[in-house]
Formats: structure tokens, C-alpha cells, sequence
């Protein structure tokens, strides 16, 4: 099953919708395929615009979906009017609630082990008959050779078809990358989704979500962390985005 994609600076994004995407996915998921879907928003833009190894890793994943309007918004202006946003958090409940009706098993990868535990109760009591066989917090620190073979044998066995990370960017990425060849399921990062649904970060209101105000909110709320991403970031993708525009609008002319 082929999505059409087209590239926002440096990264393959897909013009798609929830829907197609958890279709899509549901296909490796069944027949225990290593491959990852990015979430994409500007900061993953951006660092694959500035990290050329980072930028490889994105463009090897199976699948890049536009979780930040702003991409959904590029795609617009350079033709596919029907582009939507697939925001992470969204698709992962979507792609639990398939999970649940035909019984495929999902694993759970990162957060803190609080974390962890209050997402797991929060979709225990969402999807009461979705499988999770495995659900796991790695140390914040580089695995040792023993700790990573461990996980991706106890993955393997677990029979997880699904693998959600919430590792944060670029590192999810980078491990998704890393692990394809020897972990038999597709997977996804999703980040912050595992701080939205154990109730440690609170999302934008929807209202801020469909404006692209989301970035605000979170700025706001977390003000220390974020403002060097979005102060580096975000003027350099309006730049950099408005001269790809400026050439895909002089190329239509002639």
C-alpha cells in the first residue's frame, strides 16, 4: 500500500489522512515487519535540515506523517489541497482502537516508569481488551550492548506487533532507525503522547491544536525546556519554507 508523499525541505512527508495511515499500518503490524513511522512537526524538520545522518534517519522510515499543522499547512501551499494533519497523539488512539477489534498487541516504550504506569492505566480503561505485553522505561542514559539486546528479545517474545516510544526526538528516531532489521513489528514515535495521556503534561485545546497554536501553549507551560527549540526553529522553517514556496510557485508559472 503506497502513500503519496511529498518533501518539506529536506524530509518526505506524507499526504495522507488517519485513516489510510492506520490501514497502512495495520499491514506490517499483521505481518511482523520491521518498520517505523515518524511523527513529524518543525523540530524534526529542522533537525533533519541541520543533522545530515538525522535527516538519512527520517528518510528511511517507512512512513513520515505530518503531526504539526504547520507541515499539513506546507503541503497545502505547494499543491495537495487535501493534505491533513495526522497529529501522533490522535493517531496512537487510533491505531489502539484497531488494535483492540483485531487483537493485535502493542508494547509501550519510554517515559518514566510513573509515566508509564498511569498510560497504561489510561489505556487499560480506554480499550479494556487491547493487548500490552510489553510496557517498559529505559534508563535516561545510553543502553550497554546487554541492556539493548535484552529489550529487543523481550519485544520479539512478547509478541508486540505495534511498538509505541516516547523517547523524544531526535533519539526515537534514531532508535527506530537502529533496531528495524532485528525487531519483528512497526514502530511509532510518538513522544509527547505519553506525557498527554498519563495526565503529566496537559494538550493544547483543540481550538490552538487546528489554529497551529499548540507550540504556544506548550511554550507556555513549559517555558525552560522549549524556548531554544522553538526560538532556533521556528523563524528558520518560516525562512527556509517560504523560499521552497517561492520555487514551487515560479516553477508553475513557466
Amino acid at each position: 500500500m503506497k502513500i503519496e508523499q511529498r518533501k518539506i525541505l529536506k524530509i518526505p512527508v506524507a499526504i495522507t489522512s488517519y485513516k489510510e495511515v492506520v490501514n497502512w499500518a495495520t499491514i506490517p503490524a499483521c505481518d511482523r515487519q520491521g518498520k517505523y513511522i515518524c511523527v513529524a512537526n518543525v523540530h524534526m524538520c529542522m533537525e533533519a535540515f541541520d543533522d545530515r545522518e538525522f535527516c538519512r534517519v527520517v528518510n528511511d522510515a517507512d512512513l513520515v506523517v505530518p503531526d504539526g499543522r504547520p507541515l499539513a499547512w506546507g503541503l497545502s501551499a505547494l499543491g495537495h489541497r487535501k493534505s491533513t494533519q495526522v497529529r501522533g497523539s490522535d493517531l496512537m488512539l487510533k491505531i489502539c482502537a484497531r488494535a483492540e477489534k483485531e487483537q493485535i498487541a502493542i508494547g509501550l516504550f519510554g517515559g518514566t516508569p510513573d509515566v508509564l504506569d498511569r498510560l497504561h492505566f489510561f489505556l487499560r480503561k480506554k480499550f479494556p481488551l487491547l493487548k500490552i505485553p510489553f510496557a517498559h522505561s529505559p534508563p535516561f542514559r545510553p543502553l550497554t550492548r546487554d541492556e539493548d539486546e535484552n529489550y529487543v528479545r523481550e519485544i520479539n517474545k512478547s509478541g508486540v506487533r505495534v511498538l509505541f516510544l516516547g523517547i523524544g526526538c531526535p533519539k526515537q528516531e534514531k532508535w527506530m532507525a537502529g533496531h528495524r532489521k532485528n525487531l519483528s513489528c512497526l514502530m511509532i514515535g510518538v513522544g509527547a503522547a505519553f506525557d498527554f495521556f498519563s495526565g503529566r503534561i496537559k494538550p493544547a485545546p483543540r481550538w490552538m491544536q487546528k489554529a497551529g497554536l499548540e507550540w504556544t501553549y506548550r511554550l507556555a507551560h513549559d517555558f525552560r525546556r522549549l524556548w531554544r527549540r522553538y526560538l532556533k526553529h521556528n523563524p528558520r522553517f518560516i525562512w527556509h519554507f517560504s523560499k521552497q514556496w517561492l520555487s514551487h510557485v515560479l516553477a508553475a508559472r513557466k
